[in-house]
């Protein structure tokens, strides 16, 4: 992949549209495919082996330093066949005192499907122990159990390992060639000296070594500032580097220190943080308030910025939250930021409303919806012409009877949630006996971007999928217009607890849901999707016989605290109130990036951003219906958002950014109106590619106005005053045939039109894409098939404006954003140059 250094396409055009689509990973069937020819295909092996030797002895000679007490050796790289694993085992002999050594696995995607990576350490005279095998393998290579066949028949590829072999975190996490950031170091543990040669390396490289370094029964943690070029020398000097990862196990530790060594940690942090202009965009923490004297915090947050729904209150933080939620939104990753170096300039700033009164005080339920507006017509009024988002990490209770519920109860709307989507779509409101008013028809300018936590499990289980998928999404989560964030948990490792949890485990593996999170599986088919992503929310310990379950700081997220009880300014929190702030980092950042953007774009920035961990792959590829499919989307959302992806496009990833109006509905109840959008397409480019996978990934948002009256939840009772589809023109058709499939009017009088379903060429397909008022969805085909799909049509559902023509806000148009991308695993394709070039945007950019 190249790097995303461009900036996204936003087509001024009435139309624009940019395809991506996420590589789903095939499994082959059992049994294991065997090589056409094993005999070529072993000695290719042997020569692949033969040439990493000769290179690898080449690049020996050319190493700039020695270090005293290592082992000569070489970093080579095993990669499977697509869908197979690697026997590992066989690559890891453990004979004798000297022997190639397992260092690191990884899986990347080769055309759509997942391979998996091995990284081996083979000291000075052991490359035999592969030699002996594969000339075994050739010999057998005739009979029908060749020896070694279960070790040879599954790899593809031998090859003398870069750096990025190493590297175990996602791919696209990997730094860039010449950015100088902070690794963590993973050591193999050989003799206890493995530091020590570290800080030699370092100190003649000029390199900087962390202070603190963990270690494991078998493995030693350090933290390295370095450019890639200056770490991958190690590989020619050491023979310690087991793999890399991004650095986030060591800021957690800071939880744990004392006062005034945290006090340390943070005065480094805020003393070279540049804080964003007064006139920045602005992430709405709507909490328990702020403490705003936070060293971290008071230079991004003006204390007439924090405000309380009820005076009394006060404004500052005496209970915590607020203000743990403040860091995540502020810094993202607040461990990150502190274990890094050089300046950090922030593009965003920070405002409060206390939300919730002082404990032991609590809000009635019911007071909710309106409490929301309040704390939203405070902050406008204070400063009514910047940009932001609000984050919501409150839930109401959301507890699950015995036995249950029918299916449709789930997901119905609430007056909180429609008080959500009214203040989303520009209303005002207000709440009286009778329930929520609207004041008004609303303000197109006055749209808003609610970021809302899905809640909590109630109950802590080792089984804690089922449990997730049986706790519906709590209170205001099923808000159609919010952006509801669940949580995910990469922290998967116990090691750097405290003794008291020897022998406990991890709940959730790596990349998996979070134990805390909540669904909408439970909820009924015609409501929406949630969670739309997830983020960080943290792990569960369980003891070694299974009754108890705690929450260790290390498998916590490292932010901001209160100096209440104690002077100490980090603290770690967790579940889906985290996942929600560190949205809201994500959120504002897009506004800074992109200040035209509505917040309907946004929304769809963030979801289409996002990807499925490997973990979640897993549970898609296992999927046999597209049914099935949809209920893991109900679980996972559409996967983990990211900064990087949300604002910039690439060479051969290409994002085109639409917003535009529609007019659903006429005077008389009939629809109106369809928009046809000719998109700025790569033609040339992807017909050059010809038979090449390439990926299509559409995104369309918009904001619905609410009907939260209990009728049936039909026709004129229904929730969404409107709804919108997407299609894409197919391969095979004509403009004029693509009207005419989804038009009636197109077509002349008389004439009928076959319409052939195009499910099978969708991940989800057009009828499940359909709940909510966010649908995207994913193909992968040809570039040569992709050529001939430039063209997109939105066009109207029914809802409550089409039935009740008194309320219908037709004329003055239904807003919407739509998100395209295109995306290739092709090598040296520059998809991004000419579409650029035919909107006019200059192609020599500084990034």
């Amino acid at each position: 992949m190249a790097r995303r250094d461009r900036p996204h396409i936003l087509v001024r055009r009435p139309a624009s549209v940019e395809p991506y689509q996420v590589p789903r990973r095939r499994i082959d069937p059992k049994p294991l495919p065997i090589p056409a020819d094993r005999g070529t295909h072993g000695s290719a092996l042997t020569s692949a082996l033969d040439e990493a030797q000769r290179r690898g002895m080449s690049r020996r000679d050319q190493r700039p330093t020695i270090v005293a007490g290592t082992v000569d050796g070489l970093y080579l790289v095993f990669e499977s066949f697509p869908g197979l694993h690697l026997a590992l085992e066989r690559l890891d002999p453990r004979q004798g005192k000297r022997h190639p050594e397992l260092m690191a696995v990884n899986e990347v995607v080769r055309d759509g499907r997942l391979v998996e990576r091995a990284t081996v350490f083979v000291p000075d005279g052991t490359l035999g122990y592969f030699l002996k095998r594969l000339d075994q393998y050739v010999a057998t290579a005739s009979q029908d159990n060749p020896r070694h066949r279960e070790l040879i028949d599954r790899i593809r590829t031998i090859s003398l390992a870069s750096l990025s072999e190493l590297w175990t975190d996602p791919p696209d996490e990997f730094p860039g060639q010449e950015a100088c950031v902070w690794w963590e170091v993973w050591l193999r543990n050989r003799d206890g000296r493995e530091v020590d040669r570290l800080q030699v390396f370092a100190t003649k490289l000029g390199l900087q070594l962390g202070h603190q370094s963990l270690r494991f029964a078998d493995r030693t943690v350090c933290l390295v500032e370095a450019r890639p070029s200056q770490l991958a020398l190690a590989l020619d000097v050491l023979d310690d580097v087991a793999e890399l990862r991004r650095p986030r196990g060591p800021a957690e530790i800071l939880a744990d220190e004392s006062a005034v060594d945290q006090a340390a940690w943070v005065e480094q942090l805020a003393t070279r943080t540049l804080p964003a202009n007064d006139d920045a965009p602005a992430a709405c923490i709507v909490d328990t308030g702020v403490h705003q004297a936070h060293p971290l915090l008071e230079a991004s947050i003006n204390p007439s910025d924090c405000h309380a729904c009820d005076p009394a209150w006060g404004v500052d933080d005496r209970n915590g939250h607020g203000t743990e939620m403040a860091g995540l939104a502020l810094y993202g990753d607040i461990g990150a930021a502190i274990t890094s170096a050089g300046q950090l300039r922030l593009r965003h700033r920070l405002e409060s409303v206390k939300l919730l009164p002082p404990p032991p005080n609590t809000n009635p339920r019911e007071l909710y919806g309106a409490i929301t507006a309040m704390a939203v017509s405070l902050v406008e009024i204070q400063a009514p012409t910047r940009r932001r988002v609000f984050s919501i990490a409150t839930t109401a209770d959301c507890q699950v009877p015995a036995g249950g519920l029918p299916r449709r109860a789930y997901g119905q709307p609430t007056s909180w949630s429609a008080a959500i989507d009214a203040l989303a779509a520009g209303l005002s409101i207000a709440t009286t006996d009778e329930g929520t008013v609207f004041l008004d028809e609303g303000d197109q300018a006055a749209r808003r971007l609610f970021l809302q936590a899905a809640g909590n499990v109630s109950v802590r289980e080792a089984d804690h999928l089922t449990r997730s998928d049986v706790e519906p999404v709590e209170d205001p989560g099923q808000a159609w217009n919010a952006l509801t964030v669940g949580a995910y948990t990469e922290r998967d490792s116990l090691a750097q607890a405290p003794a008291d949890y020897d022998d406990w485990t991890c709940v959730a593996p790596r990349g998996e849901l979070s134990p805390f999170s909540r669904t909408s599986v439970a909820f009924g088919r015609g409501w929406p999707i949630k969670p739309d992503v997830v983020l960080e929310g943290g792990n569960l310990a369980r003891s070694p016989d299974g009754t108890q379950f705690d929450t260790p700081d290390v498998l916590q997220v490292l932010t901001t605290k209160v100096p209440l009880r104690d002077a100490r300014l980090l603290t770690v929190t967790r579940e889906t109130s985290a996942a929600t702030a560190q949205a809201a980092y994500i959120a504002s950042n897009i506004l800074a990036e992109y200040p035209s953007l509505w917040p309907e774009t946004v929304r769809a920035l963030i979801v289409h951003s996002a990807e499925w961990t490997p973990a979640m792959r897993r549970q898609f590829d296992a999927a046999r219906t597209r049914t099935a499919r949809v209920a893991l989307q109900r679980r996972y959302g559409m996967g983990v958002p990211d900064l990087v992806r949300a604002t910039r496009s690439a060479t051969d990833a290409l994002v085109l950014v639409v917003q535009d109006v529609i007019h659903p509905f006429d005077g008389d109840g009939r629809m109106r109106e369809m928009h046809l959008h000719d998109l700025p397409w790569p033609t040339e480019v992807l017909a050059e590619l010809g038979p090449a996978q390439i990926h299509l990934r559409v995104t369309l948002s918009y904001f619905i106005e609410p009907n939260p009256g209990r009728r049936g939840w039909t026709r004129r009772y229904s929730y969404p005053s409107h709804g919108l589809r997407f299609d894409v023109r197919r391969s095979t058709e004509s403009t004029d045939e693509f009207r005419k499939r989804l038009n009636q009017k197109a077509r002349d009088e008389e004439e009928r039109f076959p319409s052939r379903s195009d499910a099978d060429e969708w991940f989800f397909g057009p009828e499940q894409r359909v709940a909510g008022s966010l649908h995207t969805d994913f193909w992968t085909g040809t570039a040569a098939d992709l050529a001939r799909r430039g063209v997109l049509a939105v066009f109207p559902v029914a809802g409550w404006w089409k039935e009740r023509k008194g309320r219908d806000h037709s004329d003055r148009g239904a807003r919407y954003a739509l998100v395209v991308s295109i995306e290739t695993p092709a090598e040296g394709v520059d998809l991004w140059t000419p579409v650029a070039q035919e909107v006019g945007i200059p192609v020599d950019i500084e990034t």
